[in-house]
């Protein structure tokens, strides 16, 4: 019994029909186009006219698909190498500020340390020098710790002071580190005097960083902003003539003053003995008595 052709079969062969016919068809036309080039080539150009005025527009609209296709491609990679080159500009960026900011702080640093050294060869009667390692900044008593200590020459009682000016006195000695009495703390009091016209005052801290100035004669106000005050040597603890503050503003017969010598930014000092022996001497035995 005969079974049926499946139908793919039957599409194959009038696929391979067809086929055949457009293979004898362009055969013709190419043989038509043949002879009509060697009888008529007048015609033959004609003919080859108007077959680039049928396919040069398609030719141009497919020639405009391709160079936008390329430029969507060329856009894309030229996008992706200015995200990049952005993000390298970015990090190099990121990388000299840091590098600034290590410069900036290592001179000044050289600058704090060259002061350092020029006050340690003018004071030829020096105990030690030393860092500032630390300070206090939210309680009313206001310490500093100097990374000199009993070993180096330190005593109780001894003045420290920094380029800029007076720093405090020594109140606690150990071997390797002591402790500093700012003179913003409530209880430093440092006599001193007016640069300007040499009255003599009294600075004392007000724990918040600042130092109040009064002067000795009641009743009149001889401060004015921007005068520095200077240590007098009277008391015999202090040296005369070291920058202890510059007044800031007027409170009544008083000034507010700010210290020059600021340990949050003075990294170097020296410890110098007192202006007369007897006063560490007075000052050790306080120490001992203070609670």
């Amino acid at each position: 019994m005969a079974t049926a052709r499946p139908g793919w079969s039957r599409r194959a062969q009038y696929g391979l029909f067809f086929s055949f016919l457009a293979v004898i068809a362009g055969i013709i036309v190419g043989l038509v186009l043949l002879v009509v080039s060697l009888v008529a080539p007048d015609e033959f150009g004609r003919l080859r006219g108007a077959a680039l005025d049928v396919t040069g527009p398609v030719a141009s609209a497919l020639h405009e698909v391709t160079e936008t296709a390329h430029g969507l491609v060329t856009g894309a990679d030229d996008y992706w190498d200015a995200v990049s080159q952005n993000g390298e500009l970015k990090r190099e960026r990121k990388a000299m500020l840091r590098r600034m900011v290590e410069a900036k702080a290592i001179y000044q640093e050289n600058l704090q340390l060259k002061a350092a050294l020029q006050l340690r060869q003018q004071t030829h009667d020096a105990i030690a020098a030393g860092r500032i390692v630390g300070s206090s900044f939210n309680s009313p008593r206001r310490f500093a710790i100097f990374s000199a200590g009993g070993r180096d020459g330190v005593r109780v009682g001894m003045p420290v002071r920094s380029p800029d000016g007076l720093v405090g006195r020594i109140i606690d000695v150990g071997e390797l580190a002591s402790r500093i009495l700012l003179v913003s703390d409530r209880t430093s009091i440092v006599p001193a005097r007016l640069l300007r016209n040499g009255i003599p005052v009294i600075a004392q801290g007000n724990g918040d960083g600042t130092v109040e100035v009064r002067p000795l004669e009641v009743g009149r106000n001889p401060f004015r902003p921007g005068d520095l005050i200077i240590s007098s040597g009277t008391g015999g603890l202090y040296p005369p003539l070291v920058p202890v503050a510059r007044v800031a503003r007027l409170k009544g017969d008083e000034a507010i003053a700010i210290p020059l010598a600021d340990p949050a930014t003075t990294s170097f000092a020296i410890v110098e003995p007192p202006f007369e022996p007897t006063a560490m001497a007075a000052e050790g035995q306080s120490s001992t008595t203070a609670p």
